[in-house]
């Protein structure tokens, strides 16, 4: 039994990896110093032994050393592996190289909506009796859980274009391999990374370049970049989008408690598809893999049933609950494209509501000026916005950091009520205070956002409790 040794597995993807590393046959251990649940909690109950705080003696007698895409060249474990001569990947590399080179791989890119439509994607073929494997960037709720191994064939991945490891700059998708790639819109994100947009659509360029004559592309033709990419496709491609020029369309497109619409392909009416997933961006994702599911030979009976019964992902328009008749919605969107096509589709479902956007600039890319101008107008469908500080601020250049005072100047200007409130326990207390009965609020960020979620809930809980006594 080969040994694998990971440095940084607390990670959200090194945790997981290391979970289907060990169901495979690998004997898995790891370190990190920032352990703590659930990850903690889910590698002890696999019977991944952790090691806490980095240090050489933790590199005892691996095989090979997976590498966190967070550690630096300079790392203690980094430099004793390599002082060892021993074999060295990155997380991506050795999902290649251990885990889908006997899959037929299934990989999602783009620079929206990955996670929606990988989990879209894994619960289809599991619906259909596939038994896929997957390894997701979110946790599906059909699944509870963000990967499996699967013993079918096919394996579906969230192709991310960040690259891979401080020795392996390459884009994570390209160690993918993809049999059929779903290509979504691509937009610049990025920027730690990234130059501009160009250099964004390079990365893609050279998957694209790479995909044997015998794939499939699904490609989103509504965005003109990826129109752009898919032009010097070596493989069959096929088209995908809410536009009638694509190959699968929707006509008869309904926003109500569900979204429903009638699935076009190639001119000729499939039937009706339902789904509880709402806003313009998820019917595009639903096209994407109900595309990739016609290529790969499943039925249309099939895929309907799959994604009626698609629950959604945790993070992604999750409604939290209802506290003293407030709604409130958990986002990870922090991409301007993504912020206004989320509010957009919780406007369509509470279309009567009063909806407050609670956004934390968390990003590498939102926390920067890139995004000052955009976000300016990508809030529009809110009726109240509130930018919470930008996380660690001292991590990106002064230079270069947003500035959210002058953004909230500018929201004003354009007629918008919104404010900036660097605190989140004064962020929850105007929420408690102004919020009314029949309120929206969604919170956006990528990470934890200081708890406001909890916060919020414990504040509102509390008040409802005092009004009632």
């Amino acid at each position: 039994m080969q040994k694998i040794h990971m440095i940084a597995i607390c990670g959200t993807g090194m945790g997981s990896l290391a979970g289907l590393l060990k169901e495979k046959g690998y004997d898995v251990s790891g370190s990190d110093d920032n352990i703590y649940p659930p990850m903690s909690d889910q590698l002890k109950a696999l019977g991944i032994p952790i090691k806490i705080g980095f240090k050489k003696e933790n590199i005892e007698n691996p095989d090979f050393v997976i590498v966190g895409n967070a550690c630096s060249k300079n790392h203690v474990e980094v430099l004793e592996t390599q002082a060892r001569g021993l074999q060295m990947m990155s997380m991506p590399e050795a999902i290649e190289k251990l885990l889908i080179q006997d899959r037929f791989p299934i990989v999602i890119a783009g620079t929206h909506g990955k996670t929606t439509t990988s989990s879209l994607m894994a619960w289809l073929l599991e619906r259909c009796g596939q038994n896929p494997g997957f390894l997701i960037g979110g946790v599906p709720k059909n699944f509870n859980k963000p990967c499996q191994l699967g013993s079918g064939n096919y394996f579906v991945l969230e192709g991310d274009e960040y690259d891979s490891a401080f020795f392996d700059k390459e884009a994570k998708f390209l160690h993918y391999h993809p049999q059929t790639l779903v290509l979504n819109p691509v937009e610049f994100d990025h920027a730690d990374i990234y130059r501009d947009l160009e250099h964004v659509m390079s990365a893609f360029a050279k998957l694209i370049s790479k995909m044997s004559p015998q794939a499939t592309i699904l490609a989103c033709g509504d965005s003109e970049n990826v129109k752009r990419l898919i032009s010097q496709a070596p493989c069959k491609v096929i088209t995908y989008g809410l536009k009638e020029e694509q190959n699968l369309h929707p006509q008869n497109l309904i926003f109500e408690k569900e979204t429903t619409f009638d699935l076009i392909q190639n001119g000729k009416n499939l039937g009706r598809i339902r789904s509880p997933l709402l806003g313009r961006h998820n019917v595009s994702n639903l096209l994407g893999i109900m595309g990739a599911a016609l290529d790969l030979g499943i039925s249309f009976s099939d895929i309907q049933k799959a994604v009626t019964e698609f629950l959604g992902i945790k993070r992604r328009q999750e409604v939290l609950g209802v506290f003293k008749g407030i709604t409130l919605i958990d986002d990870f969107a922090h991409h301007p494209t993504a912020v206004t096509e989320t509010l957009l589709a919780i406007q369509n479902r509470y279309p009567q509501n009063k909806i407050w956007a609670v956004f934390e600039p968390r990003s590498n890319t939102t926390r920067r000026k890139v995004f000052q101008k955009d976000f300016v107008t990508s809030f529009e469908p809110a009726d109240e916005i509130i930018f919470a500080a930008p996380y660690m601020p001292e991590k990106i250049p002064e230079a270069e950091r947003l500035e959210p005072e002058e953004l909230i100047k500018d929201i004003l200007a354009s007629g918008k009520k919104a404010s900036f409130i660097p605190s989140v326990d004064l962020i929850v207390e105007k929420i408690s205070q102004e919020a009314r009965e029949g309120d929206v609020i969604c919170f956006m960020s990528n990470g934890g956002f200081g708890g406001i979620y909890h916060k919020t809930i414990q504040k509102l809980s509390n008040s409802q409790a005092s009004l009632s006594a």
